[in-house]
């Protein structure tokens, strides 16, 4: 890691909640991918809102992305009551931006395209600025507008409260037709993934994708492992069948799903390797991959790990993060227009950190990602 990271003399003035922070910079050196992540978005800062303005995780790790010289920090709320929950935690608000929706000079102006773009579905004047005033809405908007580069909620709040305002405003980017969600997770045996690091998809969206939503969830996310790890991402389908060692409409899904994937990358030109369907043990246990596929590129060394279903997905991620004891930073939106996550109510500020500094990143070249998007704003 850059040792830059660990120079505090850019810091005008150390404030109580700093103390913290320079511990976290020491917790910083056990967590190899973030510690990679934020060296990379310190050369390119970005402005990140969190519409849980008076959330003390989200205080702590708004202070946090600032120290780091992460970018600007959105908190959006009541701009007392902000302060007074900052002030209760001795956390300095230096470099944090404050919004409060009720007052913010752009809400008529949000109100109007939010009413435009949702004229169709029958709401009324007075139900946009209903909607507007609510924090998740309004950070929608801000992002959808470029007056931020990518949102964090959910701390407090269902993936329904915070996924709503994102598809109804940001809505799915132009080159794909499925938003999902992705969660990386840093586990403390390097022998697993990239050096540790796996890309697991889908885990919070969708419950039950079909073969055409399964093959873009596996390309979207080896689209993102590509761009935060700059390595060739080995992606693998799972399922309970290892190449037809069972038989299932479950495992055809899959099967149809891999091929897909393949066909998708090689006209985006996406260089990555897919397999499928694999088991988990086949997927990352070397040993294991060379008795079942000796052929494979991605067999003992998959760095994505794609699975079949919402169950399967979720149940997997949090057991990995809790046996395991593994960094789990997520969930990070994939296939919207805008950068966005979902992060966990059980999340702490190190976590939804992590989580804005990715999204931060994923930010810089997002449109390489996702041609085109962002090119409309919306209710135009």
């Amino acid at each position: 890691m850059n040792l830059e990271i660990w120079n505090l003399t850019w810091i005008p003035e150390i404030k109580p909640f700093d103390i913290a922070v320079f511990t976290f910079l020491g917790y910083l050196t056990s967590m190899r991918f973030i510690g990679s992540v934020i060296e990379k978005l310190q050369r390119h800062p970005k402005r990140v809102v969190f519409p849980e303005g008076t959330e003390p995780r989200v205080l702590q790790a708004a202070r946090q992305f600032y120290s780091l010289r992460l970018g600007v920090p959105i908190l959006l709320g009541d701009r007392t009551k902000v302060k007074e929950a900052a002030q209760s935690l001795n956390v300095s608000l230096e470099g944090v931006r404050i919004i409060n929706p009720a007052e913010s000079e752009d809400l008529d102006s949000f109100v109007r395209r939010f009413e435009s773009l949702r004229r169709l579905k029958g709401l009324r004047s007075h139900e946009a600025r209903e909607a507007m005033l609510l924090p998740n809405y309004y950070g929608a908007m801000m992002v959808a507008m470029h007056q931020a580069d990518g949102m964090i909620s959910g701390t407090n709040q269902t993936t329904g409260s915070v996924l709503r305002p994102l598809f109804q405003i940001i809505k799915v980017a132009p080159t794909t037709s499925t938003a999902s969600s992705c969660m990386v997770m840093e586990v403390e045996d390097t022998r697993f993934g990239e050096n540790g690091t796996l890309f697991m998809a889908d885990c919070g969206v969708i419950p039950e994708p079909t073969v055409e939503q399964l093959a873009d969830i596996a390309i979207s996310t080896a689209q993102l492992a590509r761009q935060i790890m700059g390595t060739r991402p080995r992606c693998a389908l799972l399922s309970f069948s290892t190449k037809g060692s069972a038989k299932h409409p479950s495992i055809m899904k899959v099967q149809a799903a891999t091929a897909l994937a393949v066909k998708k990358a090689q006209q985006i030109n996406l260089e990555a390797d897919f397999d499928g369907e694999l088991q988990v043990d086949a997927a990352l246990v070397p040993e294991i991959a060379l008795r079942k596929l000796p052929d494979s590129k991605v067999g003992g060394r998959a760095t994505v790990l794609i699975f079949p279903d919402l169950n399967s997905g979720n149940i997997a991620s949090k057991l990995i993060q809790h046996v395991a004891r593994a960094n789990a930073y997520g969930q990070i939106l994939l296939g919207l227009d805008r950068p966005a996550a979902d992060v966990s109510r059980g999340s702490n500020a190190h976590d939804i950190l992590g989580v804005a500094a990715i999204v931060g990143l994923q930010s810089i070249e997002y449109s390489k990602l996702y041609p085109g998007a962002g090119d409309k704003l919306p209710g135009e």
